[in-house]
């Protein structure tokens, strides 16, 4: 397993206290040596996070990890995700260079936990109450949960709630292999996993802090094993030298160590090609100087984007042809898959 997270300081807002998920974080934090424990209000949090320039900023926000609470009745649509979205976590400790969160969470992007979680799943019922069908929840389009779940153990909170629903549905996506005390929750296959992997070179290269390439898929297999329906989603698919070589590793390894755990239910697969914004790439280039990535517009594509602002994405050809090669890799080695969606 790979190192866990451990944040430099720890910040409990008052409301915190008032949940058991809050008061289950406190007393793990009075038992561990060397972080800072404070108690202030949301409009106090930055005072705490030390840094002159940008990327200081940026680096000692990634190790600042704030307790508090959600507000809010209404939950966004998180097509072609989720039919909604929900937040346990706000932000993750990975330094993943490319990340779309690099343009929504300031020039302080610290890490939140949601402790009130009874409200939040009060939400979540009254979504599907709406609905009146099966209604599918993501709880990590914001952040990444399993990457803090040894910490404050809400997702294992979440999983058994889902499994009371008869029509609620949980998806979880995550680059961490953090998911040992998930195995032997009865979810009843009301919660798919998704594990976001990549190509050597991509994990190598952007996607620091993370869990490594082989520990990914490993993961991956332990969920398989526990029964949880699986998926994977590869993103951002990137455009290099010898690209196809290490995408076929991947898909390859994937194939051997799932199919290793008999599993058979359906695969899924989500598949992102790599883009990014005018405003991201400033970011980028202020907290990673020396980055690799390949942000040419000359090279890219204008499209409009739901959230109001063009992204460059990959030349009509190039993106035409990474779609039809992974695609065929998944569909030669998983009679089971299912692709969601190409983007």
């Amino acid at each position: 397993m790979s190192k866990q997270y451990m944040p430099q300081r720890v910040i409990f807002t008052p409301a915190s206290f008032e949940y058991d998920a809050g008061k289950r974080i406190y007393d793990y934090f009075t038992s561990v040596k060397g972080v800072d424990i404070v108690r202030a209000s949301m409009n106090k949090i930055k005072e705490y996070i030390p840094g002159e320039s940008g990327k200081e900023k940026y680096i000692n926000s990634k190790r600042t990890l704030v307790i508090t609470t959600k507000t809010g009745a209404k939950l966004d649509v998180c097509k072609p995700s989720a039919d909604y979205q929900f937040s346990l976590v706000t932000n993750c400790p990975g330094h993943c260079e490319y990340c779309y969160l690099q343009t929504t969470q300031g020039e302080k992007p610290f890490l939140r936990v949601y402790v009130n979680l009874e409200d939040i799943f009060d939400t979540i019922k009254k979504h599907i109450e709406l609905k009146n069908d099966i209604t599918t929840f993501e709880a990590a389009s914001l952040g990444d949960p399993i990457a803090l779940e040894h910490i404050t153990g809400c997702i294992a909170d979440t999983i058994r709630f889902f499994s009371t629903l008869d029509k609620g549905r949980l998806r979880i996506v995550t680059k961490y292999d953090n998911v040992d005390s998930l195995l032997s929750i009865n979810h009843k296959k009301h919660t798919r996993f998704r594990v976001s992997v990549n190509s050597r070179y991509v994990i190598k290269n952007f996607e620091h802090n993370t869990s490594g390439f082989d520990e990914r898929i490993d993961a991956a297999a332990k969920i398989a094993s526990a029964g949880y329906p699986i998926g994977f989603i590869i993103a951002p698919i990137m455009h290099y030298d010898k690209w196809e070589n290490e995408y076929t590793e991947l898909l390859d390894l994937l194939n051997r160590k799932v199919r290793l755990k008999g599993y058979s239910p359906d695969i899924t697969f989500e598949l992102i090609q790599h883009r990014f914004t005018e405003t991201a790439k400033s970011f980028i280039l202020e907290r990673f100087p020396n980055t690799k990535l390949d942000m040419d517009e000359n090279k890219r594509k204008l499209k409009w984007g739901k959230f109001g602002r063009f992204k460059y994405v990959y030349t009509k050809d190039i993106s035409d042809n990474i779609k039809a090669f992974i695609q065929k890799l998944i569909y030669d080695r998983f009679s089971n898959a299912k692709i969601e969606y190409y983007t």
